[in-house]
């Protein structure tokens, strides 16, 4: 109290030195903690706050969207999530599915329907109705092949497994997310 002021060599002479692998530093008081973490529940300036949870939110988005373009598993949402899942869009995407040409002959379609001559309008009825025909028989054989395929490397099918299949079937390739990953013809084992 009374003596005099101790130099900074000697400040750290008193002190021990390091040890590997201490933390070699006092521990905080908990009241410091306490104020180093306190925050309002309502923030002061919420123009700033939302801008920045717009920008968080955004990156958020773009991480997500690159990891769904990549297939990579911790991206995806659960309906994508999984081996099984892989398997059968690997399997959808290695074939030629006539489900992905409907909207472009629907397009088709709609442009003869302006026409009213009687050739166009059969022409309509035909390759609508043929066209839907065709593409649920084609989806139907490929989730038959698809179903061999899973239940021998997985044991068995899953309810939506199906549904997931002639789903992706039905989407033209540019279109489908998590995208594909196989070239056609380059069907899974």
């Amino acid at each position: 109290m009374f003596g005099r002021k101790k130099t900074l060599n000697e400040e750290l002479a008193d002190q021990p030195p390091p040890r590997p692998g201490a933390k070699n530093r006092p521990t905080p008081k908990r009241r410091e903690r306490e104020a180093a973490n306190r925050r309002p529940l309502i923030v002061d300036d919420r123009k700033a706050a939302k801008a920045r949870d717009k920008v968080a939110r955004r990156e958020a988005m773009a991480k997500q969207r690159a990891g769904m373009l990549t297939g990579d598993d911790r991206y995806l949402p659960v309906r994508d999530k999984g081996p099984r899942r892989r398997f059968i869009r690997d399997a959808v995407d290695a074939r030629w599915n006539i489900g992905e040409f409907m909207l472009p002959v629907m397009l088709l379609v709609l442009l003869l329907s302006f026409i009213r001559e009687s050739w166009a309008l059969m022409s309509v009825f035909i390759l609508v109705y043929g066209l839907i025909l065709v593409a649920i028989i084609d989806a139907v054989l490929m989730w038959l092949r698809t179903k061999k395929k899973v239940i021998a490397k997985f044991g068995q099918a899953e309810k939506g497994d199906a549904f997931y299949a002639v789903m992706r079937a039905f989407q033209m390739r540019r279109t489908r997310m998590p995208k594909p990953l196989v070239d056609r013809g380059q069907h899974p084992s």
